[in-house]
C-alpha cells in the first residue's frame, strides 16, 4: 500500500458562509470561511459516530485499562512542508495506564489528581478515555482550568473538567510558537461566559489552542476555503505505511483528527485499509481494462 494521498474535495457536513471573528494573528487582514450547522462540539455535542465504524470503536471506555499505545492514532499535520502537530510514540517513553506517569514522556497520562501536581497556569491539558472525543482545557492556576463545554466557555475545577478521564499536559503537540503564560491565561478567561451563536470555536481543542498560540487558524470560518489544500493529516498505519488526507483549513483537518480519536486505532486501520484495499482493486481493474483495449 505505501504511502497514499487523498485529497477531500468536500466535507459531510451543511456550509453557510460565515465572517472570521478577529483572532490574536493580525499578520494578515479578515478571512471568509465557512461554518457548519452544527457550529461547536464537545464530548457529547460532536457529531456521532460513522455506522460503519466497527465494533473495537463502541467498547465501553472504562470496559479495560486505558493504553495510549494501543487506542491512539499516531499522526502529523502539516501546513505546506511545515510540520505544526505531531502525535508519535517513537522515541517517547510513555507506557500504559496502570502505572501512572508512564515513565515520562510526553504522551503518558495521569489521574487528574496527579495531574494538578505537574501543572502550570498556561499550560492545556488534554483529556482522553476509550471511544470518547478528547476534551482539552486551559490551566489557570489554583487548580482551576478554563474551557469550551456544552456550548460554552466555562471555569471550572481542573478534577470536575476531567470527568474521570485521565490526562496530559499537552503543550508539545502544536508546533507553534506560545504565547506567554500571563496571556494564555488571559485569553481563556476573557471568554468564560461566551457561549452558543457567540462562540468562535468548533471544540474544545480549538478553544484552548487558540488561547494558547493565538492563531486565527483555530477559529469557525479563521481561513479561505478556496484552491490549493495546503494541509495534510498524515496517519501511521505502520512501521512503513502511511496514509495522508489534504484538507483545506485546519479547523476542517482537527475534525477529521478528533474523529479518529473517538473512533480509535484499530478501527482507522481498518476503515483505512478498507478504503485502500478497494481503492487498489478499482486501479488494478481501470489498468485489466486499458490493457485489453490495446
Amino acid at each position: 500500500m505505501g504511502n497514499h494521498v487523498e485529497k477531500l474535495t468536500h466535507l459531510n457536513y451543511k456550509e453557510v458562509p460565515t465572517a472570521d471573528p478577529t483572532g490574536m494573528d493580525r499578520d494578515e487582514g479578515p478571512r471568509i470561511g465557512v461554518s457548519y450547522i452544527f457550529s461547536n462540539d464537545d464530548d457529547e455535542l460532536e457529531p456521532p459516530p460513522d455506522p460503519g465504524v466497527t465494533d473495537l470503536a463502541r467498547e465501553h471506555p472504562l470496559s479495560q485499562p486505558y493504553d495510549p499505545r494501543l487506542h491512539e492514532v499516531e499522526c502529523s499535520v502539516y501546513y505546506r512542508d511545515e510540520c505544526i502537530y505531531q502525535k508519535s510514540f517513537t522515541g517517547d517513553d510513555t507506557l500504559p495506564a496502570e502505572v501512572d506517569g508512564g515513565g515520562g514522556g510526553h504522551l503518558a497520562t495521569y489521574t487528574p489528581e496527579n495531574l494538578l501536581n505537574k501543572c502550570k497556569p498556561g499550560d492545556l491539558v488534554e483529556f482522553v478515555c476509550q471511544a470518547q472525543y478528547p476534551h482539552w482545557v486551559v490551566y489557570i492556576g489554583d487548580f482551576q482550568v478554563v474551557h469550551l463545554h456544552r456550548l460554552e466557555v466555562v471555569n471550572g475545577f481542573l478534577t470536575d473538567a476531567s470527568q474521570g478521564r485521565r490526562g496530559r499536559i499537552a503543550n508539545q503537540l502544536y508546533r507553534y510558537k506560545p504565547l506567554s503564560p500571563a496571556t494564555v491565561v488571559q485569553n481563556a478567561l476573557d471568554q468564560v461566559g461566551c457561549k452558543d451563536r457567540d462562540l468562535s470555536w468548533r471544540n474544545s481543542e480549538c478553544f484552548a489552542a487558540w488561547c494558547r498560540y493565538g492563531k486565527r487558524e483555530f477559529k469557525i470560518g479563521g481561513e479561505l476555503r478556496i484552491g490549493k489544500q495546503p494541509y495534510r493529516l498524515q496517519i501511521r498505519l505502520g512501521d512503513k505505511r502511511s496514509h495522508t488526507l489534504e484538507f483545506q483549513s485546519l479547523e476542517d483537518l482537527i475534525m477529521e483528527k478528533r474523529r479518529n480519536d473517538q473512533i480509535g486505532r484499530a478501527a482507522v486501520i481498518q476503515e483505512l485499509s478498507s478504503h485502500l484495499q478497494a481503492a487498489e482493486e478499482e486501479d488494478s481493474q481501470d489498468s485489466g481494462a486499458r490493457t485489453a483495449a490495446e
